[in-house]
């Protein structure tokens, strides 16, 4: 079947209800989508039975509430359509109420305290706006439903909630703003993003036997090999057959979801890549962002390779990210930050991106939490990746036509510039407003803001829930001024000015990476929070607490309980780490080494019985006895200093003690560890090395 055909045959979209619900209740159900009414239990009871239907005649026998709770991972909860009678016999079923409400055993799902632990109950409510689709594993097929998750009480427990509610709020400050700019016709204004998602692809073999990569996801051991990727001759290179044939099964799994899959490529490390789909709805990209990831794991397995998404896999080279492509637009499809033609005069590009630099300056320590993990504290900062410093690339032009209005010369823009390739065969290429910036971890790239921060492993409703929340509260105070001026073009400027003058600080175009900009930032006032465990408190700043909470999208209990979660999480992460390098040193590095040196220390004994030069072996088992003489106290230190950690009761205390001392240990580990490993003969390494996972596929 061509695979323009299979798009979308396994997701119950927009085509299929409307084939499938009667026209009353499909325009119904719209309304709902778009939040022009609430949904009814009478719809629900209709579209549950199509529903039914479509999945049965797929051969599917269960549906399942899909939730992302702060595990950080999707859960599902899975009934059959079964319904015994009393005949002895089965019909099958499934209500508008089971479609609605689900009700899983919530007591294992992290709750910050928000309940007690015998408290258990929990509740799953359906997501009318993402669709809903079908499972395949194996012989196993079920009907999936989006939903979001939630305490007995309300509380979110997951992160779709709370972005659904970033959501409404800042379509709610948006639609102030273009309705005082003079747009009577749009009646929503949503975000839409577009998730870049990179991961490595290693063969099982090799995973299966490294103890770090299969229970933390990363080699917390590892020496370069001679050659990494200072060639760059795998990025945007050939996709080797193995992996192309992987990626085609993962394309036609996602298309056949409805999942637009539209980008893949060699990445810059060995053995990374990446896929990137259309945009979408925040919410929808969100879920499918899950279903990506999920399948690139599951696709993986099936061609003998693992994928592996933690952030910094391997020390050395490039790690893992997620570049978030934010934007916002109406509902009858006008972007909201596309700067035309003449973006100096374009009255809306230059509110709404003023709106974004004041967000991003004034909740910086917010943004930067939203991207804040184990993994990400490995690769913030490196040569791949952006700093922890937030700043923001706008590009020559925009800055000095912001620059200009603000200063009251303003600096006209540059429409219709060609690039002249100076080859006749070559055609004139059209050049865009500004460059791109790797090195930027904010930056306008054409119509939409690329936040190249986000971890690769992570949700990106974290990050999307603070953006729409920091921009609203902005877009609230601007739409206070336009409503109430007397004159929007003069309003704007002010709106630009005061801006620039406030908030052009956060603003860099230059070289991220440099230890000037460092010292740039810190002149500039901009925070530099280096690890997640800097980060995190700033959730729960006053100021945090009362921006969440005046937008309606946490309450200050749901705010506490999340930054316990988050601590919590990445204590008990450190101390897996911390675990796994303790074992795979003792039980594993330290007697091979010791095995290899009694092996050399007899050949030594030999070579010197016949009369030979045995210095360099004696340097060589020199070493060998002295790194693990060091390697040994080294992990007796790090085994007491994960003791420690655990008698600490407070979170963030637990937290900090973990980042200090207990990853400290582990690196202090590493080096003599590593060492060895260049040392000692590759067949007498207990473990497959860089080389095996990042070039033998």
């Amino acid at each position: 079947m061509p695979f323009n055909e299979i798009f979308g045959i396994n997701a119950f979209g927009d085509a299929v209800m409307r084939d499938r619900l009667p026209k009353a209740i499909y325009n119904e159900l719209k309304d709902v989508q778009t939040g022009c009414r609430e949904l009814t239990v009478s719809c629900a009871e209709v579209v549950a039975n199509a529903m039914k239907d479509w999945a049965i005649e797929k051969g599917a026998t269960h549906y399942c509430h899909w939730f992302q709770p702060m595990t950080g991972l999707t859960a599902e909860k899975h009934d059959s359509f079964i319904s015994p009678t009393s005949d002895g016999r089965a019909i099958l079923e499934f209500s508008g109420k089971e479609l609605l409400q689900g009700e899983p055993d919530a007591s294992s799902f992290p709750s910050g305290g928000l309940r007690a632990t015998f408290e258990a109950r929990g509740y799953t409510a359906w997501d009318v706006t993402s669709p809903a689709y079908l499972s395949e594993e194996g012989n196993c097929k079920s009907l999936v439903i989006p939903t979001a998750f939630v305490g007995y009480h309300g509380e979110a427990l997951d992160k779709k909630t709370p972005l659904l509610r970033s959501m409404q709020a800042v379509s709610t400050q948006a639609l102030r703003v273009v309705r005082a700019l003079g747009n009577t016709s749009s009646r929503r204004v949503i975000p839409s993003v577009g998730p870049e998602q990179e991961y490595f692809l290693v063969d099982e073999q090799y995973y299966n036997r490294r103890q770090d990569l299969f229970l933390t996801g990363r080699t917390v051991f590892g020496a370069l090999p001679p050659k990494g990727q200072e060639m760059d001759d795998h990025y945007f290179g050939k996709i080797p057959a193995r992996v192309s044939a992987f990626m085609t099964d993962v394309n036609e799994e996602l298309w056949k979801l409805g999942i637009p899959a539209k980008t893949q490529h060699n990445e810059a490390a060995p053995n990374q890549f990446e896929i990137a789909p259309i945009y979408n709805i925040s919410n929808v990209a969100t879920d499918q962002n899950h279903i990506i990831m999920l399948t690139l794991k599951k696709i993986a397995r099936r061609h003998g390779m693992v994928c592996l998404l933690h952030e910094k896999p391997f020390r050395g080279v490039n790690g893992s990210g997620k570049h978030n492509n934010w934007s916002l637009a109406t509902d009858d499809g006008i972007n909201l930050l596309n700067p035309g033609k003449t973006p100096d005069s374009n009255l809306q590009f230059l509110v709404f991106v003023s709106a974004v630099l004041d967000a991003v300056d004034t909740w910086a320590p917010l943004l930067r939490l939203s991207a804040a993990n184990t993994g990400n504290d490995h690769r913030l900062g490196a040569n791949e990746a952006p700093p922890a410093i937030i700043s923001i690339f706008l590009g020559e032009q925009l800055s000095h036509i912001f620059e200009g209005i603000a200063t009251g010369k303003p600096v006209p823009s540059q429409e219709g510039l060609q690039l002249e390739l100076g080859v006749n065969t070559l055609p004139k290429l059209p050049q865009d407003i500004s460059d791109r910036n790797r090195t930027s971890p904010f930056a306008l790239t054409g119509n939409k803001f690329e936040f190249r921060m986000v971890p690769s492993s992570d949700s990106i409703a974290g990050p999307n829930f603070v953006l729409n929340t920091a921009v609203a509260e902005v877009l609230s105070a601007f739409a206070d001024k336009l409503e109430k001026a007397s004159s929007i073009p003069d309003a704007v400027r002010e709106i630009v000015t005061e801006t620039w003058k406030k908030h052009g600080r956060i603003v860099f175009n230059g070289n991220g990476y440099t230890g000037d900009w460092i010292a740039e930032a810190e002149r500039r006032g901009l925070p530099n929070l280096k690890t997640s465990v800097d980060a995190w408190p700033h959730f729960a700043d006053e100021d945090s607490v009362a921006l969440f909470t005046k937008h309606k999208v946490f309450n200050r209990g749901e705010i506490h309980a999340r930054l316990e979660i988050v601590l919590e999480k990445y204590s008990k992460q450190i101390n897996i780490e911390a675990g796994v390098a303790y074992e795979m040193a003792v039980q594993e590095i330290l007697p091979a080494c010791s095995a290899y040196g009694a092996t050399l220390a007899a050949q030594i004994r030999e070579l010197e019985a016949a009369g030979m030069n045995v210095s360099s072996l004696r340097t060589r088992l020199g070493d060998i006895t002295h790194l693990s003489e060091e390697a040994a106290k080294i992990a007796d230190t790090l085994s007491a200093a994960r003791l420690a950690a655990r008698h600490i009761s407070d979170p963030l205390e637990h937290a900090r003690s973990c980042r200090d001392l207990v990853c400290t240990a582990m690196e202090a580990l590493r080096a003599p560890i590593d060492r060895l490993e260049k040392i000692l003969p590759k067949n007498a390494w207990p473990m497959p090395t860089y080389e095996d996972l990042l070039f033998r596929m």
